[in-house]
C-alpha cells in the first residue's frame, strides 16, 4: 500500500499546509512605525519578504532569478500616428503605468494644436523618421525618387520633422511678411539654392515660406471654421448664425456666392486659376484647368454622390462618367471576349456554359439580372391569387433593379467624373441646386465654401497657421534635440509641393512629414485618363500665368497614380524621397 502524505490533495486542488503562504499586509501604522512581522522577516535575511520603502510601492517577486532576468520594461516610448483629424500617440509596447500593454490604434482625438510639453513628454525616438515608418502598416515604394507624386487631396493639418532647427520659420518680420504677400499676388517664382547655411539668415527664404502659405476662400465669417464642411455641424453648434431664418439674408449671400463662383470658373478657363474647390455640406467638388492630370479638357470631379445627385445630373443633361464602375465593366468585357474565345474553340454546350458564367459574372458586376415585370409575377396567375396580393408598384422595382447603385452612395466609388463643356452646365447645375445649402442644422442658408490658390472676385486672403517647437527627447541613454514644424489648414496641392522644395533647401535634403488628409477628398487621386497625348506639354505650359512654381505645375501635370489613397507619410532622406498611402 501507498503511504498517504498528510495533507496531500489529488489533482492539487486543495494545496497542502506548506504551500499555504499567506502574506500579512503592515498597516499604516505598523508601515511608519516598522511592524514586528516584516521586521522579523526582514530579519531572517528574506528580501523577497521585506516590506515596501514606501506605500504603493511593488513587492519585489520572490521568484525572480536575479541571474538570468531580463531588466523590467522601461517607461513606454510614444510616437505620434497619423489620424483623420489629429494625432494619437501610440505605444511603442512597453509597460504603461497601469500595466498594461500599449496597443497600435488609429483612434481619432480632439483637433488641437500640440502643446510644448506634450512633445517633450512623447517624442522620445531614436530617430526622426524611422518610428513613422514602424507605426505604419502601409507600403513603401520600391524605387525612391526626387519628387512625390501629385496629391490633389486637401490637408487639414501637416507635422514636418527634421534634426535640423526650424527656428528659421518662427517670428517672421513684417517687411517679410508683406514681401511673401506681395510675391503671392505678383506670382513671383522663387528659386532657392540647393542648400542654404544659414536659414534664419535667409530672408529670401523666409519671404519664400510666406508665400507659400496664403490661399483665398470665399465667404469668409471670421467665428465659424468654413473648412471641412462635411461633418462640421458638431463645431458649429451654438454659433451666431444670423442668416438661419432671414430669407432675405440668405438670398443675398446666395448671390455673391454665385458671383465669386463664375469669377472663378472663368479664371480657370481663361488658364489664369489651375484648380479649386467648392466644399458643401454634402459633397466636395474639384474643378481643374485643362492641361492638369493628364487632362486636355476642364475636368470636374464630385465626391461622395447620391443616386438622387446623379438622377439630377443626368435631368440636366450632363454627361458624367463613374471612374471606378467604368473600370469594372471594362473587366468584365475581358471576360466577355475570353468567353466567346473559348466559346468558338468548344461544343455547343460548352458555349452555352461560358454564357452562364457570363450571365452570373454580369449579375455580380451590375447587380441581379433584370427581369420583366409581366414574367416575374407570372407564376401568381398560375396559383389563382395573383388578385389577393398586391404587387409592387413601378417605383419599389426599379429601387430593387438598381440597389447596386444605392449601396455606392456616400462611398469613395461613388466619384463622378464631368468633363469639357460639361463643367459648364454644371456650374449652372450647382448654382441652381436647393441641396447645395442645407435647409435645417448649424449650417442652414451658409453657401459652399471656395477655395483657391489665386484671388478671385469676393474672396479674402488667409494663410496657414505655422508654428515650430523645439524639445528635448531621451534618445537610448543621451538626450538629442527635436525640431518640428506645424502647419494647420486647408492645405492645397500646391502647397504641399511648394513647402517640400523650401524645406529641401533649408533642412539640407533630410525631413519627414506625417498628412493628415480630408478624406473626402483622397479620391480625386484617381486617374481620369489613360490615353497619353503629345500636346500635353503644349497644353501645361499655357498655364505658366496661373501663379505655381514650374516645378510644380509639371508635377500637377501628370495623370493621378493614388488611386482612392493620399500621401500619410513622405520622407525626404539625404534628398531622396519616399512615401506612404
Amino acid at each position: 500500500m501507498f503511504s498517504v502524505v498528510p495533507g496531500y490533495s489529488p489533482g492539487f486542488k486543495r494545496p497542502p499546509e506548506t504551500l499555504r503562504l499567506k502574506r500579512k499586509r503592515p498597516r499604516r501604522s505598523e508601515a511608519a512605525s516598522g511592524s514586528e512581522g516584516s521586521g522579523s522577516a526582514a530579519a531572517l535575511g528574506d528580501p523577497a519578504f521585506s516590506p515596501r520603502p514606501y506605500p504603493g510601492s511593488r513587492r519585489r517577486n520572490p521568484f525572480l532569478d536575479l541571474g538570468n532576468t531580463p531588466r523590467p520594461p522601461t517607461r513606454p516610448s510614444r510616437i505620434p500616428s497619423p489620424g483623420r483629424k489629429g494625432l494619437r500617440w501610440l505605444e511603442t509596447g512597453a509597460e504603461t503605468d497601469g500595466g498594461a500593454r500599449g496597443e497600435f490604434t488609429g483612434g481619432l482625438q480632439e483637433d488641437k494644436p500640440f502643446s510644448s510639453k506634450e512633445f517633450s513628454e512623447t517624442l522620445a525616438v531614436g530617430s526622426l523618421s524611422d518610428p513613422y515608418l514602424a507605426a505604419s502598416n502601409i507600403d513603401v515604394p520600391s524605387s525612391p525618387s526626387c519628387e512625390f507624386p501629385a496629391d490633389w487631396s486637401i490637408k487639414t493639418r501637416i507635422l514636418f520633422t527634421s534634426s535640423q532647427s526650424f527656428a528659421w520659420a518662427d517670428h517672421i518680420k513684417a517687411q517679410e511678411e508683406s514681401q511673401g504677400h506681395v510675391q503671392h499676388c505678383r506670382a513671383t517664382v522663387t528659386n532657392l539654392p540647393h542648400s542654404i547655411q544659414e536659414p534664419k539668415l535667409s530672408t529670401e527664404l523666409r519671404c519664400a515660406f510666406q508665400q507659400s502659405l496664403v490661399y483665398w476662400l470665399h465667404p469668409y465669417l471670421p467665428w465659424l471654421q468654413l473648412f471641412p464642411r462635411i461633418g462640421a455641424d458638431r463645431k458649429m453648434t451654438r454659433k451666431n448664425n444670423p442668416w438661419s431664418y432671414d430669407e432675405a439674408l440668405q438670398q443675398v449671400l446666395m448671390s455673391e456666392w454665385s458671383l465669386s463662383f463664375t469669377s472663378l470658373y472663368n479664371l480657370l478657363r481663361a488658364k489664369l486659376c489651375p484648380f479649386f474647390y467648392v466644399c458643401t455640406y454634402q459633397f466636395t467638388v474639384l474643378f481643374r484647368a485643362a492641361g492638369l492630370a493628364g487632362s486636355e479638357v476642364i475636368t470636374a470631379l464630385i465626391s461622395p454622390t447620391t443616386r438622387g445627385l446623379r438622377e439630377a445630373m443626368k435631368n440636366e443633361g450632363i454627361d458624367f462618367y463613374l471612374p471606378f464602375q467604368e473600370v469594372r465593366k471594362k473587366k468584365f468585357n475581358a471576360f466577355g471576349s475570353h468567353l466567346e474565345a473559348r466559346s468558338a474553340d468548344d461544343s455547343e454546350k460548352n458555349g452555352k456554359d461560358a454564357e452562364n458564367e457570363e450571365e452570373q459574372l454580369m449579375s455580380g458586376v451590375c447587380g441581379d439580372e433584370e427581369e420583366d415585370d409581366d414574367e416575374g409575377f407570372s407564376w401568381l396567375e398560375e396559383m389563382g391569387v395573383h388578385d389577393k396580393i398586391k404587387k409592387p408598384d413601378t417605383i419599389s422595382i426599379k429601387l430593387y433593379k438598381e440597389r447596386h447603385e444605392v449601396q455606392m452612395d456616400h462611398k469613395p466609388e461613388s466619384v463622378a467624373l464631368v468633363k469639357g463643356a460639361n463643367t459648364f452646365t454644371l456650374l449652372n447645375f450647382l448654382m441652381n441646386c436647393k441641396s447645395l445649402v442645407a435647409s435645417a442644422g448649424p449650417q442652414a442658408g451658409l453657401p459652399p465654401t471656395l477655395l483657391s490658390p489665386n484671388s478671385f472676385r469676393g474672396a479674402t486672403m488667409q494663410t496657414l497657421k505655422a508654428r515650430s517647437i523645439n524639445v528635448k527627447t531621451q534618445v537610448h541613454s543621451q538626450y538629442k534635440d527635436a525640431f518640428s514644424l506645424e502647419i494647420v489648414g486647408p492645405v492645397l496641392p500646391h502647397t504641399l509641393h511648394a513647402l517640400s522644395m523650401l524645406l529641401k533647401s533649408a533642412q539640407n535634403g533630410s525631413f519627414s512629414a506625417v498628412c493628415y488628409t480630408h478624406e473626402p477628398t483622397a479620391v480625386f487621386n484617381t486617374g481620369i485618363s489613360n490615353e497619353k497625348s503629345m500636346m500635353m506639354d503644349s497644353l501645361s505650359k499655357d498655364l505658366w500665368k496661373c501663379g505655381l512654381h514650374p516645378k510644380t505645375l509639371d508635377r500637377l501635370a501628370l495623370c493621378p497614380s493614388l488611386g482612392k489613397s493620399s500621401i500619410r507619410l513622405m520622407e525626404m532622406n539625404n534628398y531622396v524621397c519616399t512615401w506612404k498611402v
